[in-house]
């Protein structure tokens, strides 16, 4: 009797055995789905993942159906799996929620495409049958005028030399002839033609037929080129540090290139779906059609074909995408390129499994034998660390593209501002007059606010009360767009209120500033100016980031305003002025990230301003202008601070110095999650020491009905970290097995951000 070991795409851990009857024998091979069984009548569609005679010690149920001819999970794919459930202590049926498009989790989650098409009628495919047909057609005008395109489109008008003729689309038919569906209808029902329906594509692909040859590399460039193909020689990992507006794309193009010279195919990672749309462009121009795209705002359908071309004998040389394009099929992968590599998008948060994309590519890099790139401005601290160690290899590009200077950053005191009280609402006087000028003399802005919506607080003048989300622990930010509040971390909407339900007053005061209402005050200013605002609640659908972009790219919008999706390598030919409106914001943060994030997105933002024959002005308003941090992202002093958060971070035992595990639990009975909360800290520690800090509460402390406690585990270098994870697992198990934990939910983030 043959077993399969099989994963189901559900948030259990391990696999599960089924017996294969003798009929699906021949048929059960690792990496294809198969339709099982689980419980009394439901069925799922899982992926096997082993095969062997050893027999359970209980009774097994059969598989039921075997859905492919071949597998569409590849070995590397399955031991890429096995690694992320391991490190990131993720039930297997997560890590396949997580990797498979839903079509393909599914039995009839995937229908391919078709469109109909028109062929000749069967009894006039002769010359002679044709001619009558011509004749009998001449009482009926419409008919014959659609029936001879047709003949002209499929080349049954060439019968004399041809035996065959083609099939034409219904659609391209009836727009060459200029006929109704009727007119077709009724030539198919005489038997003139018949129509059948072809499988057809989703793939949009770019339709290049010819590409350029990439734009050659200046000398800055070459050097550095060189270099990483040094570094590569030696190293499987290589950090490009290169200044903004260094050219760091053109190099990966050279590195593209000649890896599909020698037959490899390449990954290309960006943070953030808005990347794509110029990316896209660019490598579009040189590989045409070699180039895919796999992003989460594809349809289900058009990643499922996209899956399935990996999978074929003609691939996609080049795949560019977000973070779920590493979990692609790849045979022959010999390059994978992460840009942005500091960027927190990269780390997937909820739902499980939390993994980080950045290291889940090095790791599929490595499975291949790949060379692995990451690019950025301003690394990470845990891959600059790497470098400096011997870890990865590190080239440094600080040239900026012919010879732009870097901006001009100067520091707004908004407290000082504000005391004399001559802020504009958010705006100082002197951004305010860089911006007209700018706008003036034909060129761009960006201002830079990192939230959204209209408010973010709304406030009683007279008793204080705020508003705050019936599901967490959150107040309401006002969206004057909607007319009314929203929560950001369950989606819920509010209505305004009239009047405060504490005191009955009417005056409630909008406080704070987001995007919208950056927006609605810019309009008022410069009302003639045209204005996009880039945001999550302005990019939910597909195409939306490539109209804001590709708009502004044109110069049919004049001034954008955006949260941190402005930051991520833009490139925009006449931005001259950049204003980042609350430094503080990113600064006032309780994470031990927050400088490390702040320097980053005000960096990036900053390198926007400038980028072509001219040295751009950035704005930073801050309360906080002596903060030594604040000087660093003014003077570009990448390595200072490097060292300031490094001494720190050894200092309180904080990555890369030690490593981080967070235990979260949850339940709708807060004081149940509080004792079991406490009761986890304590078999812990009897195991772990002072290794395990709180329980705590974290700054959202209910999220969706929920109340949540937070565990820190800080792990020094040298420790066993498989045993670590087994005592987590162990502890996570005693504590669900308590009939009043049913419903606790409790999970690990490895590495948080």
């Amino acid at each position: 009797m043959i077993y399969a070991d099989v994963i189901l795409p559900l948030p259990l851990d391990g696999v599960f055995t089924y017996s294969v009857p003798e009929v699906l024998e021949s048929m059960v091979e690792r990496g294809r789905r198969a339709l099982v069984p689980l419980g009394r009548n439901k069925t799922y569609v899982a992926i096997i993942v082993g095969i062997h005679t050893v027999k359970p010690d209980f009774k097994c149920r059969d598989i039921l159906r075997v859905l492919d001819e071949k597998p569409i999970l590849l070995e590397e794919q399955m031991e890429l799996w096995q690694w992320i459930s391991d490190y990131y202590m993720a039930p297997l049926g997560d890590v396949m929620t997580a990797a498979l498009p839903a079509g393909l989790k599914e039995l009839d989650g995937y229908r391919p495409k078709t469109e109909t098409y028109v062929d000749l009628g069967e009894k006039f495919r002769s010359e002679m049958a044709l001619h009558q047909a011509l004749d009998m057609l001449k009482r009926s005008p419409k008919q014959l005028q659609c029936f001879v395109t047709f003949l002209e489109l499929s080349h049954w008008d060439e019968i004399g030399e041809r035996s065959e003729g083609e099939s034409v689309s219904r659609d391209e038919l009836l727009n060459a002839s200029r006929s109704t569906t009727q007119t077709i209808r009724n030539l198919v029902n005489s038997g003139y033609l018949e129509t059948f329906e072809r499988e057809v594509g989703r793939l949009n692909t770019l339709n290049i037929t010819k590409t350029q040859m990439p734009s050659p590399l200046t000398e800055a460039q070459q050097e550095a080129y060189n270099r990483i193909l040094m570094q590569f020689l030696k190293k499987n990992v290589v950090l490009l540090h290169g200044v903004t507006s260094s050219g760091k794309t053109e190099l990966y193009i050279h590195l593209i290139k000649q890896a599909l010279e020698r037959k490899e195919q390449v990954l290309y990672l960006l943070p953030e779906i808005a990347l794509t749309v110029q990316i896209r462009e660019r490598l579009g121009r040189i590989f045409g059609n070699r180039l895919g795209i796999y992003h989460s705002k594809y349809s289900d359908a058009e990643r499922v074909e996209i899956w399935q071309k990996q999978l074929s004998g003609n691939p996609y040389d080049v795949i560019l995408g977000a973070r779920s394009a590493v979990f692609l099929p790849f045979k022959k992968l010999g390059l994978v390129i992460i840009d942005e590599e500091h960027e927190t998008s990269f780390k997937q948060q909820d739902p499980a499994p939390r993994y980080h994309a950045r290291s889940v590519a090095i790791m599929l890099a490595q499975k291949y034998g790949a060379k692995t790139l990451l690019g950025t401005a301003t690394p990470s601290l845990e891959s600059y660390n790497n470098a400096e160690k011997g870890k990865y290899g590190l080239v440094t590009l600080d040239t900026r593209y012919s010879g732009v200077e870097l901006p001009e950053i100067r520091i707004v005191d908004t407290k000082d501002l504000q005391r004399r009280k001559m802020m504009n609402g958010p705006f100082s006087p002197d951004l305010l007059v860089a911006v007209r000028k700018a706008l003036t003399a034909g060129e761009q802005v960006i201002l830079f606010q990192n939230r959204r919506g209209f408010a973010p607080v709304i406030e009683c003048k007279e008793c204080g009360w705020v508003p705050h989300c019936t599901h967490c622990d959150v107040s309401l930010t006002y969206h004057k767009n909607l007319g009314a509040l929203s929560c950001h971390y369950c989606g819920s909407v509010f209505p305004m209120p009239r009047q405060c339900p504490a005191c009955g007053s009417e005056n409630l005061l909008n406080r704070g500033y987001g995007t919208e209402k950056i927006e609605d005050q810019i309009l008022q200013i410069f009302p003639d100016v045209r204005v996009a605002r880039m945001d999550l609640d302005t990019t939910r659908s597909r195409h939306a980031y490539d109209r804001i972009i590709n708009d502004f790219s044109a110069g049919r919008t004049q001034l954008l305003i955006g949260t941190q999706m402005v930051t991520k390598g833009l490139d925009f030919d006449r931005v001259s002025v950049v204003g980042i409106l609350n430094a503080d914001s990113m600064l006032n943060y309780p994470d031990f990230r927050a400088f490390e994030h702040a320097f980053m997105m005000m960096s990036q933002v900053s390198g926007r301003a400038g980028r072509r024959g001219k040295r751009g002005q950035v704005f930073l308003q801050t309360k906080n202008a002596q903060l030594p941090l604040i000087a660093q992202v003014v003077k570009n002093e990448y390595q200072q601070f490097y060292r300031d958060q490094m001494e720190e971070r050894q200092m309180f035992c904080y990555p890369p110095y030690f490593r981080l595990i967070y235990v979260f639990l949850k339940h709708k009975d807060n004081r149940l999650v509080d004792e079991e909360a406490h009761h986890a800290v304590e078999m812990l520690r009897q195991r772990l020491g002072s290794r395990v800090l709180g329980p705590d509460r974290p700054s959202i402390s209910k999220v969706k009905t929920l109340n949540i406690r937070k565990i820190v585990l800080k792990l020094e270098p040298g420790i066993d970290i498989r045993q670590v994870k087994e005592c987590l697992r162990t502890v996570k198990k005693a504590l669900l097995e308590a009939p009043r934990n049913s419903s606790l939910q409790i999970f690990f983030d490895v590495d948080p951000l």
